[in-house]
């Protein structure tokens, strides 16, 4: 944010929150369920992805989120005025399928958002989902790409050409041609008319992710965790560890962008560390 704070999900305790840059921590609205991705629209409000919640799990000192709670009610796209507080769920379903697990968000310079759903997990089975879009004024929704692997990560390169999507499960980056507002152009190949970007050696994973100014994909990487920086042109990956085996987003801020921030959630801190390059400015942030 402009006064140097961030504004953060926290997904356990149900809040988007703002964090001071003295590190004291603000509740900004209580959602209840899983609050996941968040940006900020053309309204000024802050978009949230709301995954429905976690079963939490204590696993060496960390906290590991699980399958499907038991008081789990749906998945939801949410919008939070930062001055009051106040929340509007703004979209539950799409064509008459419910969202399972809302995940990670990206605006484009139209007005509109991408995001995925990542679905939910149960004891013996879980959701097949995908990418969508929609219009920040809660008039249309669109189930763009399916299906993909507990898609997670999502975000836009700087001119706004190519969508990049992460699989969780499968540590794959995905690539795809933007046509339009909420089109795609697809090849014949590929998934989903996409093409692999990148593949993380095995065990990571990937969570969410950002693009820096120079295009390279920053995405969060689970197991050895931390931020895995992929060169689009190149197809190559350098990854930064970051200590906590749950590291999950990343953004920029701070004077020129080259502050990155990084959500650390199985110990449950958020930490700044100055990036080599400066960050991409979001659409809407500023």
């Amino acid at each position: 944010m402009a006064d140097g704070s961030v504004v953060l999900v926290e997904i356990a305790r149900g809040t988007l929150s703002r964090v001071q840059p003295d590190g004291r921590i603000e509740v900004v609205a209580e959602l209840g369920g899983g609050p996941n991705g968040a940006a900020i629209g053309p309204d000024g409000r802050v978009w949230v992805c709301n995954n429905g919640g976690f079963e939490w799990l204590e696993a060496g000192g960390l906290l590991v989120p699980g399958h499907q709670p038991a008081d789990y009610a749906g998945g939801s796209i949410q919008a939070v005025d930062l001055a009051t507080g106040a929340a509007e769920t703004v979209y539950t379903e799409c064509e008459g399928h419910p969202l399972r697990g809302p995940n990670d968000i990206v605006f484009d310079s139209s007005g509109g958002f991408w995001f995925t759903d990542h679905g939910k997990a149960r004891d013996r089975e879980r959701d097949r989902t995908g990418v969508f879009y929609a219009t920040a004024d809660g008039s249309k929704i669109t189930e763009v790409l399916f299906p993909l692997e507990a898609p997670n990560g999502i975000g836009l390169s700087p001119d706004g050409s190519r969508l990049y999507v992460a699989e969780t499960p499968t540590g794959r980056v995905y690539a795809f041609d933007v046509s339009g507002p909420g089109q795609i152009e697809r090849s014949p190949l590929g998934i989903n008319g996409g093409a692999p970007l990148y593949g993380a050696p095995p065990p990571r994973m990937f969570d969410s992710l950002a693009v820096d100014g120079s295009g390279n994909v920053c995405v969060a990487t689970l197991v050895h965790g931390g931020i895995t920086v992929i060169d689009p042109n190149e197809g190559t990956g350098e990854h930064i560890d970051m200590g906590d085996p749950l590291t999950t987003n990343i953004c920029f801020g701070g004077e020129d962008l080259r502050t990155a921030f990084i959500t650390l959630s199985g110990t449950g801190r958020l930490v700044s560390t100055q990036w080599p390059r400066p960050g991409l400015a979001l659409a809407y942030s500023g």
